[in-house]
């Protein structure tokens, strides 16, 4: 009876951590520093509409945007690299070896939740019946003092990986990113590095942030 007793008490005792760590609070976390995947970002009310591949480096502040494709599917051929250490970005066309380099009037934002993003929901995205069909998710919200704007992030709760990014603010709108194919690591970090035909690029006059450059 002891025996019993005793095992009864260990059931119950697992039962009530496992209860216990299922209803923790999301907490507040850091995405991958080195990731790499695509992602399709929408603005303008869907005017404007791409789906690109990336790089992103939060250790060098670099972020790499490459293979450009319009909603229609038609190719851009277009390439940008954000240095934000160098406080540069340059817009490269491979095809015709042309590079254009601008300020860039913008501080790096890891991909992180910042601390005062307020915690709006924890969902699965997919379904719930059985293992492998959803995806555990929270999204936060924040305010950007610096331009005015606000934001809806939702990244994974195991891992801090992005699923998607609502930006808005009152010169841009609304901005959706949503991430996928996602990889943690970057296999070429030659492309944080411009190419040769950019070398002899000279600064334009006009300034850009991230998403004036991008849109």
């Amino acid at each position: 009876m002891k025996v019993l007793g005793l095992g009864l008490c260990s059931l119950l005792v697992l039962l009530v951590l496992t209860g216990r760590s299922s209803a923790q609070i999301p907490r507040r976390c850091r995405t991958p520093p080195l990731l790499s995947g695509s992602m399709s970002v929408s603005a303008r009310d869907g005017e404007d509409m791409v789906l690109v591949r990336y790089r992103y480096d939060s250790l060098g502040q670099r972020i790499r945007l490459w293979e450009f494709r319009s909603c229609s599917g038609k190719p851009l051929h277009v390439n940008m690299l954000f240095l934000f250490h160098q406080h540069v970005v340059y817009t490269m066309d491979y095809r015709n070896r042309t590079c254009q380099k601008n300020p860039l009037h913008a501080r790096f934002h890891p991909s992180h939740i910042p601390r005062n993003a307020s915690l709006i929901s924890q969902v699965v995205l997919g379904g719930s019946s059985a293992p492998g069909e959803g995806l555990l998710v929270n999204t936060w919200a924040g305010d950007v003092p610096e331009t005015g704007g606000k934001y809806l992030a939702t990244v994974t709760e195991f891992g801090c990986v992005p699923v998607s990014t609502l930006y808005h603010t009152a010169e841009t709108g609304w901005i959706v990113t949503t991430y996928f194919n996602a990889v943690k690591g970057i296999e070429d970090p030659e492309q944080f590095i411009p190419p040769p035909f950019c070398s002899d690029a000279e600064t334009e006059d006009e300034t850009l942030d991230f998403f004036s450059a991008f849109l």
